[in-house]
C-alpha cells in the first residue's frame, strides 16, 4: 500500500468534482475547490474520520468494499478506480522489473506487415522493436543506446520548440500527456523496478511539463488515432495509429498505416524504397 500515492490521487480526484457533479447543493462560496472530505465520506458510506486519515496517509489499508464505495463517490472511470486498487495493495501487483524481450512471432510479425510501419514499446516507453519501414519514418533504433530509444525521454527531455523532439509529430502535447498517465500506472504496477523509478525522476527533474502533469494524478489517456509526421525528404505524412497490447509482456505493438491511395501512403511507399538511410534522425 503506497499510502502517499493513494492520499494523493484521493485528494486530486476530489478536488476536481463539484457538489452538483454528485446530485449535491453548491451552498455557500468555498474556500477550496471540489467536494469536503466529509461530503465523500457520505456519499461512500463510510466516516469522515477514516477518509480524512486516508487523504492523509494514516489510515491502514482500505478493503475492497471501501475501495469500490470511494470510487463510486468520486465518480471514477475504470481506468481511475484500477489505479486506485492498485495504490492502496488490493490489486494484483507486479513487483518485479518490466518486461523488454520481445517474443520472436511479434518480429516476425512487424517484418511481414505490408505497407505498416511498426514498432514495440515497453511499459516504460522503450523501443524495443521496428521494422525498417519504422526506421524511415523515424529513425534507426538500431545504434542507440537504451536510454536513446525511450520516447518519453525524448517528448520531454528532447530538442524542444521545433517539433524535432518527437520526429516531428503534430500532437506532442497529447503524447506527452499520455507518458504522463501511463508512467503513472507503470510505476504503481513495477514500484521496485529501478528503470521505471529511475526514469520518472530524471523526467521529473529534467522538465517542468512533466512536473506539472504528473503532480494532476490523472490515469486515463485519450486514444490516439491519427498521427502526423512531418518528415524531412517526404514531408508530412498522416497516418492511422492503432495500438495493441500485448497483455503477456506488458508491452504495445504500434502500428503507422495509410489510407489506400491517399498522398500518404504514396510517401510511406518511397519511404519503404529509400529504407532506413532516410529516417529522420539518421546517423
Amino acid at each position: 500500500m503506497d499510502k502517499q500515492d493513494l492520499g494523493a490521487f484521493l485528494r486530486s480526484r476530489r478536488e476536481r468534482l463539484r457538489p452538483q457533479d454528485v446530485g449535491l447543493p453548491s451552498g455557500p462560496r468555498r474556500r477550496t475547490p471540489g467536494l469536503r472530505r466529509e461530503e465523500v465520506a457520505v456519499l461512500a458510506h463510510i466516516s469522515t474520520e477514516y477518509y480524512v486519515r486516508l487523504e492523509q496517509g494514516r489510515a491502514p489499508r482500505p478493503s475492497a468494499d471501501v475501495l469500490a464505495a470511494i470510487a463510486g463517490a468520486l465518480r471514477l472511470t475504470d481506468a481511475e478506480s484500477d489505479h486506485l486498487h492498485v495504490l492502496a495493495g488490493t490489486a494484483p501487483n507486479r513487483t518485479g522489473l518490466h518486461r523488454r524481450d520481445v517474443r520472436p512471432s511479434i518480429r516476425a510479425l512487424l517484418e511481414r506487415l505490408p505497407q505498416t510501419a511498426g514498432i514495440v514499446t515497453s511499459a516504460a516507453f522503450e523501443v524495443l522493436a521496428w521494422n525498417d519501414l519504422a526506421a524511415a519514418l523515424m529513425e534507426d533504433f538500431a545504434p542507440l543506446a537504451p536510454a536513446d530509444r525511450n520516447l518519453a525521454r525524448r517528448a520531454f527531455l528532447g530538442p524542444q520548440g521545433t517539433g524535432a523532439a518527437l520526429y516531428g509529430v503534430s500532437d506532442i502535447a497529447e503524447f506527452r500527456l499520455s507518458v504522463v498517465m501511463q508512467l503513472r500506472t507503470t510505476l504503481a504496477r513495477y514500484p521496485a523496478d529501478p528503470a521505471v523509478r529511475g526514469l520518472v525522476d530524471d523526467l521529473r527533474d529534467g522538465s517542468t511539463d512533466f512536473a506539472r502533469l504528473w503532480d494532476r494524478h490523472d490515469v486515463q489517456a485519450p486514444p490516439m488515432l491519427t498521427k502526423t509526421f512531418r518528415h524531412p525528404v517526404v514531408g508530412d505524412v498522416t497516418l492511422d495509429c492503432d495500438t495493441l497490447m500485448l497483455a503477456d509482456s506488458d508491452q504495445h505493438l504500434v502500428l503507422y498505416s495509410a489510407q489506400p491511395g491517399s498522398p500518404s501512403a504514396e510517401a510511406l511507399a518511397l519511404l519503404n524504397v529509400l529504407g532506413t538511410e532516410a529516417g529522420q534522425y539518421a546517423r
